[in-house]
């Protein structure tokens, strides 16, 4: 019998607090930063974001995202026996314990599962859930979920308008599990170290503190240019994998970073406009929470239905890019 990694239960979170364009325009102005919405749109398609109270940490806004997940795919936090978070704002300096860790606790799961993160910035959803998809298909594991999670809000220079403006805040959660039917069709990772310094945090922790900027840090006409070369070329090799043509992609769930980026690999593809699950207007560049934001936005509105393909791929820090094809 051949096992498969099925998605079962998606869920999202989004903190309270609404950022506009408008709302940073103010806020920056006051530092003497000119920005605009038009200026904003332009160049990302972002209108919106959400940024976390000051007492929320990343597994606060996982484990919201978690419960809807759980909720959807019929399962208690007890069966679960992995978790896994990709995360690049964890809850912790120095990364320990981990946020799986937290999250764990904080689901209230007492059945000793496996739990730990995953780090490769925004392509880290796309990272967690080939990981989990293979323990899964190993027999491993049977029920895992799988949390994107991040308060970009914390890391950002509100005196860089080149950054501050494209992020905000949010978690997803899917829940896989095994099945005799396909689910998770192919993964694809890749990583490039060479690009490590064009998206980063130029900051180490030195006798407790930090050492240099703890400020993200981007180029971005070099990050752009990257994506748009391998967001085609990854999907491509999932559906290679998968023995299968890019006209039978139903959804493509994209990372959430910059609406060109977006529509440059839905038209490499061969997609229309339409068959592209677009949250950055909303949510910003929510990193490794993007794509299962995006999904569960797509899943809960009827638009992805059960039997459809869904390819999902992202880049993020590292450099690293990966794709997920996956049928729901």
């Amino acid at each position: 019998m051949t096992l498969y990694s099925k998605i079962i239960g998606t869920g999202s979170y989004l903190p309270a607090q609404r950022v506009t364009n408008h709302d940073l325009e103010v806020q920056l102005a006051a530092k003497g930063i000119e920005t605009s919405d038009e200026w904003i749109v332009s160049r990302s398609g972002i209108s919106a974001r959400h940024y976390a109270a000051v007492d929320q940490h990343s597994s606060d806004l996982a484990v919201e995202a978690a419960r809807k997940a759980l909720e959807m795919a019929g399962r208690t936090a007890e069966e679960i026996d992995l978790v896994i978070v990709a995360s690049s704002t964890p809850d912790f300096h120095g990364s320990f314990p981990s946020t799986a860790c937290i999250v764990q606790r904080k689901l209230g799961m007492h059945n000793n599962s496996a739990a730990f993160d995953v780090q490769a910035v925004c392509s880290g959803f796309v990272y967690a859930v080939s990981v989990a998809d293979a323990f899964i298909k190993s027999g491993a594991h049977r029920n895992v979920l799988v949390i994107g999670a991040e308060v970009f809000s914390r890391i950002l220079n509100f005196e860089d308008r080149t950054t501050c403006v494209l992020f905000g805040d949010g978690a997803g959660a899917i829940v896989l599990t095994a099945s005799e039917e396909p689910g998770i069709l192919a993964t694809k990772l890749h990583a490039d170290g060479r690009h490590s310094d064009i998206l980063s945090i130029p900051g180490n922790l030195a006798g407790g503190a930090v050492a240099g900027s703890g400020f993200l840090y981007m180029d971005g006409p070099a990050v752009f240019k990257l994506a748009v070369s391998v967001l085609e070329q990854v999907a491509m090799e999932a559906l290679d994998h998968a023995r299968m043509d890019k006209s039978e992609i139903d959804w493509l769930v994209p990372h959430q970073a910059n609406i060109r980026i977006m529509n440059s690999t839905a038209k490499k593809l061969g997609l229309p406009p339409e068959k592209m699950v677009v949250t950055v207007d909303q949510h910003g560049n929510t990193s490794a929470a993007s794509i299962p934001l995006a999904l569960d936005a797509a899943v809960r509105d009827g638009r992805i239905k059960p039997g459809q393909n869904v390819m999902m791929e992202g880049v993020g820090g590292g450099f690293t890019w990966g794709a997920v094809l996956a049928r729901m």
